[in-house]
């Protein structure tokens, strides 16, 4: 039974009692959602930058094709790998995952920025890196001819434009791949939200 003191309710024994399991269990839910959302993240983010590895792989294969570069094989594939797939989880998780936390980006803003990161990171940035390591390495053992002064870029471009096309696959890949992660994070994030306010 509930007494008074200065107008004030006092929780009896028994009601404390049976609200400390109710807080538990509200507290273990909403444990439970966070880590149901933490871990489905975690699995996108990975398998984004994974795609992004396998994409600087794909660039670091065809411009090796491309300039007869057979030296230096585990070091250029080591870093055409890490670098794109660290580069993609840490963009993913300030622009996409943090900016959600916050609750700075609509739905919309969330798929554009994921796809961004999947264009960007998981395409652009191997194969421009891929490009430029391998580039390297064909100017240090001449293995296809120097390009004329002045116009380097473009020489080395037209040697390799046949065989870059490939990398459209990886491209149609991360773009759809990025608005799929996109939506399914909003949703997880939403749904986890809901699922916490209803359980207050």
């Amino acid at each position: 039974m509930a007494t008074y003191t200065h107008g004030q309710p006092s929780v009896s024994l028994g009601d404390e009692k049976f609200r400390r399991p109710m807080v538990i269990e509200i507290i273990e839910k909403k444990m439970e959602y966070l880590r149901k959302e933490k871990t489905l993240n975690v699995y996108g983010t990975v398998f984004f930058g994974t795609a992004a590895s396998f994409s600087g792989m794909l660039a670091n294969f065809i411009f090796r094709h491309c300039f007869k570069v057979k030296h230096d094989a585990l070091k250029t594939y080591a870093s055409v790998t890490t670098l794109p797939f660290l580069s993609t989880v840490v963009a993913y998780k300030f622009l996409v995952t943090d900016a959600l936390y916050l609750g700075n980006i609509s739905q919309e803003n969330c798929v554009l920025r994921s796809s961004l990161v999947g264009i960007v990171c998981g395409v652009l940035y191997p194969t421009g890196l891929a490009f430029s390591k391998t580039g390297r390495l064909a100017v240090k053992y001449h293995t296809v001819p120097l390009p004329p002064k002045g116009r380097v870029l473009l020489y080395w471009l037209l040697l390799c434009q046949t065989e870059v096309k490939a990398m459209m696959i990886p491209l149609v890949f991360q773009t759809v791949f990025g608005i799929f992660n996109g939506l399914r994070h909003y949703a997880i994030f939403e749904s986890t939200l809901e699922k916490t306010v209803r359980d207050d």
